[in-house]
């Protein structure tokens, strides 16, 4: 691939979150009947993303998709463009924001993920790794009971793709600026924007204060916490939260050992010294 033409923007680094992972179901006769034509060895129905935070558009700049499923599973190497999700998105009310793959099995494997930016971007592909779950699974038995009482075995993965120094052609479509959803871009095609003065950290205009959504090329993530989407600064608190806790409790179990060795070397040098 021909790199792009013009030069890069020095000392910029930009960056867009983005969320990925598999979402599977167990199938029943109520809410998850198994279609007609799966095997029945086939115990599961599910899906692999790559999505924005709250399905904001990450088509500018993520443009294909790869998805390398078990060599088991027929047509295992799939591809999704998206150009072809944004025409088959015309007329319609509801409009994927999505790359998803859809399908069903009984055994869990790695998904090897293939992310192809805009060519305007000179960025080479990235490839990730997400294994497929199908059981529920915690840290506790109680999150792992959460699992199986919510019907979804839920494993998604928080992101964060830096474009360090973009070519400047690039670096208009990033920061064309914050926006809410369904806005289109200013300027043609959603090249034009504000320039090289606009605020690439974009911060507090990115949210929608009255409903706490994130806006369309944006760089946040929701304020807080709310049913589907797991992944904002509430949560991202009590993880810290949890974390520092974690690390305290590691000091004091070292505080702890560090007393208790030097007690038994004490210990040993009093029956050293008895003993000569």
């Amino acid at each position: 691939m021909a790199p792009p033409a013009g030069k890069r923007v020095k000392g910029v680094q930009i960056y867009r979150p983005f969320v990925y992972g598999t979402t599977a179901r167990p199938f029943n006769d109520t809410d998850n009947p198994r279609p007609a034509g799966v095997p029945l060895d086939h115990t599961h129905s599910w899906q692999v993303f790559v999505k924005g935070i709250e399905d904001t558009d990450i088509f500018y700049w993520l443009r294909r998709v790869q998805f390398k499923l078990h060599e088991s599973i027929p047509n295992h190497l799939r591809t999704i463009d998206a150009e072809t999700i944004m025409k088959e998105n015309e007329g319609k009310g509801k409009k994927q924001r999505a790359f998803v793959v859809n399908e069903t099995g009984w055994g869990e494997f790695e998904i090897t993920i293939k992310l192809y930016y805009d060519s305007k971007s000179g960025e080479k592909p990235q490839t990730l790794y997400h294994h497929l779950r199908l059981h529920p699974y915690g840290r506790t038995e109680a999150e792992k009971e959460a699992m199986r009482n919510g019907g979804e075995v839920i494993a998604w993965t928080y992101e964060e793709q830096l474009f360090n120094e973009p070519f400047e052609e690039f670096y208009k479509i990033l920061t064309s600026g914050a926006r809410d959803k369904g806005t289109p871009a200013s300027g043609a095609g959603g090249k034009g924007g504000k320039g090289k003065g606009k605020n690439v950290s974009q911060q507090t205009s990115d949210v929608d204060g009255k409903n706490n959504e994130v806006k369309e090329r944006s760089a946040m993530i929701p304020l807080t916490t709310k049913p589907g989407q797991p992944f904002s600064r509430e949560a991202e608190a009590v993880e810290l939260k949890r974390l520092k806790e974690a690390e305290e409790k590691v000091h004091q179990m070292v505080r702890e050992m560090n007393k208790t060795v030097k007690a038994k070397e004490a210990e040993l040098a009093a029956l050293k010294s008895s003993a000569a």
